[in-house]
């Protein structure tokens, strides 16, 4: 056995080049779907740091599909939902920052928000809904509404 933190590993990754100690982005897909297998939580652990950081990266991916065509009792949909958790904070984090843009291009305009809308191609109250977060502007609404912010209208 192959000592790893708490947990104990049998044979980690077998016929790939890599160990459990190296940084997670760069197991192969193999590592990932032994870890999966025959892991401990606590060799779970680095995937699941990294989901969290990286909800679409190579991780998240390679376990996802993993999951779309093998069944792992009991762990398959901890990850399930650990990946669609880690996906919904990083997109409340997302449109948090676009409502933040928005607010402060209102705010460096000096105009007051009916102007400002109207200027940049809205109404007052879907612009006072994309300062709330409730909906996101498309990219060019927020182009025209950062540009706008720019300008000496």
């Amino acid at each position: 056995m192959i000592e790893r933190g708490r947990s104990r590993l049998v044979h980690p990754f077998r016929n790939v080049d890599g160990s459990p100690e190296d940084d997670v982005t760069t197991w192969p897909y193999e590592a990932i779907v032994t870890t999966l297998e025959r892991g401990l939580v606590s060799d779970w652990q680095p995937l699941f740091v990294e989901i969290r950081r990286s909800p679409w990266g190579k991780v998240a991916r390679s376990i996802e599909r993993l999951l779309s065509y093998e069944s792992i009792q009991g762990v398959g949909p901890l990850f399930t939902r650990a990946i669609a958790n880690a996906r919904d904070t990083a997109e409340r984090r997302d449109r948090e920052e676009v409502a933040q843009r928005v607010r402060a291009a209102v705010a460096d305009s000096g105009m007051t928000a009916g102007r400002f809308a109207d200027l940049v191609g809205t109404s007052a109250s879907r612009l006072s809904t994309y300062m709330s977060g409730k909906v996101t502007p498309s990219a060019a609404m927020l182009v025209r509404i950062e540009r706008m912010a720019r300008s000496d209208v």
